[in-house]
């Protein structure tokens, strides 16, 4: 078994991974503790082992070596030796076959077994004990590959963080029930980036696609168990190479990935990846050895201070990632670069995304890993989203991320949610949340796109499900209904689940369209969950991660409900696009401006006058306007904005409102664009200033200003809404920080 050992040549420490050359393929490892690394080659099909080297050379804590005439397709990987000490934080096992972390494919499937473990299960010991087992033939094996890929004149869509409108979808279940998408490509890459997906894309006006994470993972064991799978893929193990699973011919997964890039890029659609650098599939001292914990533990991963055996668990899944390790963090660092500048995609959305931050000490804005981002000429200029929490001590960090990244906002959908559910003491939080949520983004020169606003996301109830059911319904999972988030800030309206009565069914539609019209007339970055536009349920399942089926698959058989709901989300965000003064990028700032004779925005009572600091307390408040002034403009510089006026009124009372209209300057009368309780078209009705307009008990309304033709012929002066110079609402109390284990993936906890 050494017809390769005797060509090996020492080869070069960089770059690390398997890399042809054109000539050969460079193999480079880093380890700082190891002795002694073989490189175990299979053959043509990865079955069997035909050789095992001993790579010659190590540089700077990287064990290399070259292999000339190797190819592309070569099946590989690697075994480590080193001091087996678990109590000293060491648990090198050559007997364990283990992956290269910078793999860019990997092939075949895990096969759970005892083997696969360092030490011996049942063993009186548990992990100190030493298990001497050959694990290779449960393991998947590293594939060496050629880069080469036509991009042709691809460019990346640069959509402003001020015209992005979010829409997260999952790669398999977003098109594998799809009528119109070829059956041999749903739920793959290429059924992503179909035409008749790139054609539901730009109807729903949505400008990038944020798909959950697609980095090769690993289905856990106890969900094998029980016939089930890790659906959403939070349990990465290679950083660099796309899971086979989503991809059509599952040995082109490489270059498939980057069809699909090329595809929605031409039609003017970003690509946003969900990554999860946070930990690994390899769990605690008990979880397997797959890669990292066998090629260096103590560097690659949080051990616990003076008892490294043990793991920091800040994520809730057993490990979490070291990046204070100066190499864990290059690691992390060329995962990014490549996708960004290999695989072209726009951006990123870091799971629990606050481990990234932490130092010894805890979250750390000026951690190396933000230091490092924040300099990078590549990363630094595309999308970067923080899902700002993690459940370590201190991981709620919603706002606390430097600038230049944008978050998710769990304050906007707690509030949004708890306003239309009637809750008592909303309207003063929902006032900062649907101007950009100033309170908790509005310092050190951050704008109002890095709040990401969302009602739903991927773990929880959809917004069809919010408004149908009080209670998770997770029994399919089969954990006893115990899994998931209990506290949904939702409401059934009487009736649990699905109904054929049309009163509740016609209120469970407005408050639908009550929220998503408050999530894309908010400023901010809005994040439709794939579905929700035509009102996709999960059956009240809360907490889908597992549920690879009809559960977690988009229905595209949506019928005249679903149709109906699709056409207005459409055309929210088409009024979002129409109206600059909803994608402004500054924040509002409530003040008069005596030249201009405008306020930027002024909140009013239902009876047309300016809100006094004592209504924002009324905790039975429930219905409130927002005058919006696009004339008014926030840059420093006094002149007249071209904008449109609009305002918005939100009634989350259970009786109708009578609402009247405003007088504002310039105006001549109101055009209806929005009435949540009916169909309105542009143009269709208008209303005079003072018009008592009848409010429907929990609806939301937007008009347009239409201008007197004299306007502009003469000098504004104040007139009509009392003005006064005050904040755009009373700075609300910061919300108690959520309990990380509700805040976290649920698949995590």
């Amino acid at each position: 078994m050494a017809q390769f050992g005797r060509s090996m040549r020492e080869g070069l420490p960089y770059p690390l991974g398997a890399t042809w050359t054109g000539l050969g393929v460079n193999f480079a490892l880093f380890s700082s503790n190891a002795t002694k690394v073989e490189l175990c080659l299979f053959d043509d099909n990865g079955e069997k082992e035909i050789d095992r080297i001993t790579l010659p050379e190590y540089t700077n804590e990287v064990f290399h070596g070259f292999i000339p005439d190797l190819r592309p397709g070569t099946f590989y990987g690697y075994r480590v030796h080193g001091p087996y000490e678990p109590e000293a934080g060491h648990r090198f096992n050559p007997n364990k076959l283990v992956l290269d972390p910078y793999a860019k494919a990997v092939v075949g499937e895990l096969t759970w077994d005892h083997a696969l473990f360092g030490y011996t299960i049942g063993h009186a010991d548990a992990d100190l004990s030493y298990d001497e087992r050959d694990s290779a033939p449960f393991m998947p094996r590293c594939r060496v590959i050629d880069p080469a890929f036509t991009w042709g004149q691809d460019r990346p869509p640069a959509v402003p963080w001020e015209r992005t409108v979010l829409y997260e979808a999952h790669v398999r279940g977003l098109t594998k029930l799809h009528p119109e998408v070829p059956p041999e490509t749903r739920g793959t890459f290429r059924g992503l980036a179909s035409q008749p997906m790139i054609s539901h894309y730009k109807r729903l006006g949505v400008t990038t696609v944020e798909i959950l994470p697609i980095h090769r993972f690993v289905d856990d064991s106890y969900l094998v168990d029980r016939d089930l799978t890790n659906y959403w893929g939070y349990n990465t193990l290679c950083f660099f190479a796309p899971a086979r699973r989503y991809a059509q011919n599952p040995d082109t997964a490489y270059s498939e990935f980057k069809e699909m890039v090329a595809r929605l890029h031409d039609s003017g659609i970003e690509l946003v990846l969900d990554v999860v650098y946070n930990h690994t599939a390899e769990g605690n001292e008990l979880g397997p050895t797959l890669s990292f914990k066998g090629i260096d533990n103590a560097a690659y991963y949080r051990l616990l201070p003076g008892q490294p055996r043990y793991y920091i668990n800040d994520t809730g899944t057993g490990n979490t990632v070291n990046l204070s390790h100066p190499r864990t963090i290059r690691l992390v660092m060329d995962s990014l670069r490549y996708w960004t500048t290999e695989m072209h995609v726009d951006g990123f959305r870091f799971d629990l995304g606050t481990i990234l931050a932490r130092e010894p000490h805890g979250f750390d804005e000026q951690s190396g890993f933000l230091k490092a981002v924040e300099q990078d000429p590549v990363l630094s200029a595309v999308k970067l989203i923080a899902e700002p929490w993690d459940c370590g001590p201190g991981g709620y960090q919603v706002g606390g991320f430097p600038p230049g990244w944008a978050e998710w906002n769990d304050k906007y959908r707690d509030t949004v949610r708890g306003y239309w559910k009637g809750d008592d003491g909303k309207m003063a939080p929902l006032a900062s949340r649907i101007t950009g949520s100033a309170d908790v983004f509005g310092h050190r020169g951050r704008k109002p796109w890095a709040s990401v606003n969302f009602l739903t996301a991927h773990d929880g109830f959809t917004l069809n499900d919010t408004v149908s059911y009080n209670d998770k319904h997770n029994e399919a999972n089969g954990e006893d209904n115990n899994d998931g988030h209990s506290n949904n800030l939702s409401w059934n309206m009487g009736v649990e689940g699905p109904t054929d009565d049309v009163l509740i069914e016609g209120q469970r539609i407005r408050q639908m369209k009550n929220m998503l019209a408050t999530l894309l007339l908010s400023k901010g970055t809005p994040m439709i969950l794939a579905g929700d536009e035509f009102a996709r349920t999960q059956q009240g399942n809360n907490n889908a991660y597992c549920q690879d089926n009809e559960i977690s698959w988009v229905n595209w058989d949506i019928g005249e409900k679903g149709e109906s709901l699709l056409r207005f989300t459409a055309r929210l965000t088409a009024l979002r696009r129409r109206f600059p003064l909803l994608q402004r990028g500054r924040f509002l700032n409530a003040e008069w401006n005596e030249e201009l004779g405008l306020k930027d925005v002024t909140w009013l009572a239902p009876d047309a006058t300016e809100m006094a600091d004592e209504q924002w307390g009324e905790g039975y408040a429930r219905c409130m306007g927002v005058l919006l002034d696009g004339r008014a403009q926030a840059t420093g510089i006094v002149q007249r904005g071209t904008d449109a006026t609009l305002l918005l009124i939100l009634n989350a009372h259970h009786d109708v409102v009578e609402f009247s209209l405003p007088e504002v300057v310039g105006g001549r009368e109101w055009r209806l664009l929005i009435d949540t309780n009916m169909d309105a078209d542009d143009g269709e009705a208008t209303f005079g200033f003072d018009h008592v307009y009848a409010v429907t008990a929990r609806s939301l309304l937007l008009f347009e200003l239409v201008l007197d033709p004299s306007y502009g012929s003469v000098r504004t002066k104040r007139r009509a809404v009392h003005v006064m110079p005050q904040p755009v609402a009373p700075a609300p109390q910061p919300a108690p920080e959520p309990d990380a284990e509700d805040e976290m993936e649920t698949e995590e906890a």
